[in-house]
Formats: C-alpha cells, structure tokens, sequence
C-alpha cells in the first residue's frame, strides 16, 4: 500500500481588503462626558462670532450683492486659515472627495442660500427656521450612525428650540414670507445638519485647520462665479469693504474651524447646540450697543436656550441602536501621522 502524499500546506489568505467607505460618513465624539471648560470655550468662541456676524453681512450688503458677499468672505476666510502653517497638513487623496463635498454642504450652498432667501423672507423668520440646525443634525446623526442621542440631549435639543422660537416670535408678527424664501432656508438646514455630521470624522483624523481650508478653497469654485457675475451689481465703500474682513476671516475661518472642533469632540448633535445661542448673542448686542429693548418673551426664550443647552451638554447615555450602523471605527491622524483609532462601537450593553 502505499501511504498518501501529504498535501502541500495551502499558502495563507491574503488580508481581507478594508470594506469599502461611504462618501457621506460620520462618526460618534470623542468623549460622551459632561461638557467642560474646553467645550464650554469653542461653544462660546462660535456663539460670540456667529452672532455678532448678522451686523457685518447688513454692512457688507449695503454695498455689494449677495453673491459679492459670499465670494469676498469665503476668500477671506480661507486665506485666513492659510497663514496657519498646520492648515497645510496633508489629506489622504481618498478623503478628498468627502471635503470637497463638505465645501459645498457647510460652505458654498448655504451660504448663497440665505441671501438669496431672504429677497423673499424677513430676517427674523429666517433666524427662527435656523434655530432647527440642532434638530436637522440629530436626525441626521439618527440616520448615519443607527441610534437616537440620548434622551437627556434630545430633551436639551427640543428646549433649544423652544426657546429660539420665544426669541424670534415678538419680531414675527407683520413679517413676511413665501414658500419658496422659506423652502430655501429649510434646504439651507438640512445641509447644516449634514455638514455638522460629516466634519466629525474629519476632523478627528486630520484636525479642524486643513480640512476647513480645502474644503473653503472646494467653495470657492462654486461661489467666485456667481460673485464675478453679480459683481456689475455691486458698488464700493469703505464700510462695506472692513465689514467683509471680520466676516471672513472670524466668521467664516475661525468660527468654522472652533465648531469643527467642537463636533470632533463631543459629536455632531451636542455639538450643534452652538447655534441656540446665535440670536442670544445678537439680543445682548443689540441691548448693549444699540440701546435695544428686549422683549418679555424673548427673555424667557433666552433662558430655555440656556437650559436646554446645560441638558445637551450632560454626559451622554447612548440610546438603543435602530437598524444597522455604518462602520464607526476612525482612524486618527495628526500632522499626516497615524496616532490612534477610536472605536465609537456600541458598548457591550447596547449589542443585541
């Protein structure tokens, strides 16, 4: 007899490829505790920027079109993060397609949005439906991860809301508005909500500076035609002029990048939280500088922006997972260099 040949040992199985990533991804925060003096920082810094900016684009567009705007502040604003020297920190070639269409969803849309919208909506309407970014980042967060925010945060989110709605109703009354002026700046929040979800994982891998410049400088293709086109619209003055070089730079370079860095942090919908306290800024300018008049319901409103913000900001209890979840795993970079990964899969209690 004779015995069997052993056979040749099979070579081993090549490593399996990584699955495939989705172009719109997005990823938990790096902490899910209690906001402390850091978060508190960049929601103040974003608060302060954002709400004092509704004064510079009423300058700026006493001179110059819509669409003038939106080129010249974009331009400033990333030229602003250009001098930053980490801002030029490389970008895997395979995220370049997710920042630059975070140009268009956080930047370049949005932003040509809103002016356009509101040839149709007052301003005071428009600040109400962009009182509901916090919400539009929620359920887009529901979406791309498969699981609510806890309750607490939902509870601070709809506080939120209610108050921005208290802060805006006194001016609502006579204002005016069509469908297509409010559609718009409903499409222009969907979008906020979006971009507040994709930046996450962004920014956790590379930092807030270089993803914010490229995806500033994916804008610019978009908005410098539609400027060039409205510039014969335009005229000059020097008020205009210096308006447009807080608005660039601050609101949009600085303010973008210290919200990116909030959202990387503490995620998406306690991050977005931020904008609840746009028009409280504004209601404490307008009282300080411009001798204004708050209105009762506006006061109350203010105080359930700061409840609801203090809810939202608790630490966060994860809520039960719906349906299946995009891949949650991020691989962290900084300065090019890979440096950790951060697992933000559901813990052993929330598995089936």
């Amino acid at each position: 007899m004779h015995e069997p040949t052993p056979s040749a040992p099979s070579p081993p199985s090549a490593a399996a490829a990584p699955p495939r990533r989705r172009l719109v991804e997005t990823s938990g925060g790096l902490t899910s505790d209690a906001f402390g003096i850091t978060e508190w920082g960049l929601l103040a810094g974003v608060a302060l920027i954002w709400g004092s900016s509704f004064v510079f684009i009423a300058i700026g567009l006493e001179a110059f079109a819509p669409g003038v705007v939106t080129m010249v502040r974009v331009a400033l604003g990333a030229l602003a993060l250009g001098l930053a020297p980490r801002a030029r920190t490389s970008i895997d070639r395979d995220d370049w397609p997710r920042v630059a269409l975070l140009g268009m969803t956080w930047v370049a849309v949005p932003l040509s949005l809103f002016p356009i919208a509101q040839q149709w909506i007052d301003s005071s309407v428009a600040g109400m439906i962009n009182g509901a970014v916090p919400i539009a980042t929620a359920a887009w967060s529901t979406v791309l991860l498969g699981r609510l925010p806890g309750r607490i945060q939902l509870a601070g989110i709809a506080l939120g809301f209610a108050g921005v709605v208290a802060i805006f109703l006194p001016e609502l009354r006579g204002s005016s508005a069509s469908a297509l002026g409010a559609g718009l700046v409903v499409l222009a929040i969907v979008l906020y909500g979006l971009s507040a979800n994709m930046v996450v994982p962004l920014q956790q891998r590379y930092g807030a500076l270089p993803v914010l410049l490229r995806a500033q400088l994916a804008a610019l293709v978009v908005v410098v035609p539609v400027g060039l086109w409205q510039l014969p619209d335009s005229t000059f003055s020097w008020p205009s002029a210096l308006a447009m070089v807080p608005l660039g730079a601050l609101s949009t370079g600085l303010a973008f990048v210290l919200m990116a860095t909030l959202v990387g942090r503490v995620g998406g919908p306690r991050g977005a939280v931020a904008i609840y306290f746009v028009p409280v800024v504004a209601i404490v300018l307008g009282v300080a500088l411009l001798g204004e008049r708050i209105a009762p319901l506006a006061a109350i409103g203010t105080v359930l922006v700061l409840v609801g913000a203090w809810f939202t900001s608790r630490r966060e209890q994860r809520h039960e997972r719906i349906g299946r979840r995009l891949p949650a795993t991020v691989h962290v970079r900084h300065d090019g260099v890979s440096a950790a990964t951060i697992d933000t899969s559901p813990n052993e209690e929330d598995r089936p």
